[in-house]
């Protein structure tokens, strides 16, 4: 199988972009590696730091090897990692990438932070890729009344390319995940909406290729626009969350089943129908 990286590169080259989907237990993953293999092609997973305390990394590795042993292309990210020793404990699980979260620091921090964590991925061998965040999008995947204090929604508070390159060149990053108008989380008094000039500006300048946060809630033809301007992949978390918390309430609002499968097995085929969907939008934007 392909590595991650040149995956990447590959899309890179072709104007195209990766679908990343988090998950929390194995009906999501199964919903995302069907999907994957539905479409014939590759998918990235991940699983944040409080994801992984319910679903450990060495469990979803387990699962995405058997995945990827059945006909699927799944790599496994290790998202919104915080410190070195989470880093590390990611690197010993067998991730192909890992997302180092400095966003909210400043960023003299934000780089000491990456440089070190790039530092460990080199050592650990096998082509890990190390992911770094520039400007604050939020947090929490999940439905937010308003938009997060502090949120790089404005022109002026996005990430600059000038501050994109020095980051880049000071880190060693091989991945970016820029300020670009998006949010991570659904805003129920309006999400807003992405730049895709900045998208461009930032692609014009950068490195490494460029990846968004928060693609939830965001429409189509945006993320058309997003693809086309420079993004290379796009995470979605919370629409994911959502459809999985809302099929499942409905499924259970109707008989009396208690066998598992009955009522789990519709919310796995609608996660996968929307997987699948955003999957072939992302490859023929």
């Amino acid at each position: 199988m392909q590595t991650l990286r040149e995956v990447i590169n590959e899309y890179k080259a072709a104007g195209k972009a990766l679908g990343h989907f988090n998950f929390s237990d194995s009906n999501q993953l199964k919903a995302i590696a069907e999907a994957a293999k539905e479409v014939g092609v590759p998918v990235v997973v991940g699983l944040s730091e409080g994801e992984r305390e319910y679903f450990p990394l060495a469990e979803a590795r387990a699962l995405i090897d058997y995945y990827n042993a059945s006909g699927a292309q799944i790599y496994v990210n290790a998202d919104h990692t915080y410190s070195i020793e989470k880093v590390q404990e990611a690197l010993a699980a067998g991730v192909d990438s890992v997302v180092v979260d400095g966003a909210k620091l400043s960023f003299e921090e934000n780089v000491m932070l990456l440089a070190s964590a790039v530092k460990y991925a080199k050592a650990a061998g096998g082509d890990i890729l190390v992911e770094g965040e520039l400007g604050y999008i939020g947090s929490g995947s999940d439905v937010k009344d308003t938009l997060p204090e502090g949120a790089a929604v404005t022109e002026e508070m996005m990430t600059k390319p000038e501050e994109l390159q020095k980051f880049i060149q000071e880190t060693g990053v091989d991945l970016m995940a820029p300020a670009v108008g998006n949010i991570h989380g659904i805003v129920r008094s309006g999400q807003p909406k992405l730049s895709i000039d900045r998208i461009k500006q930032l692609a014009g300048v950068s490195t490494a290729p460029l990846v968004l946060h928060g693609g939830s809630g965001s429409s189509d033809e945006e993320f058309r626009e997003a693809v086309k301007a420079g993004i290379v992949m796009v995470h979605i978390n919370t629409d994911l969350r959502v459809l999985y918390k809302d099929s499942l309430k409905n499924a259970l609002a109707v008989g009396e089943d208690v066998a598992p499968y009955k009522f789990l097995g519709p919310a796995v085929a609608a996660m996968q129908a929307y997987v699948a969907a955003k999957l072939r939008l992302f490859a023929n934007a």
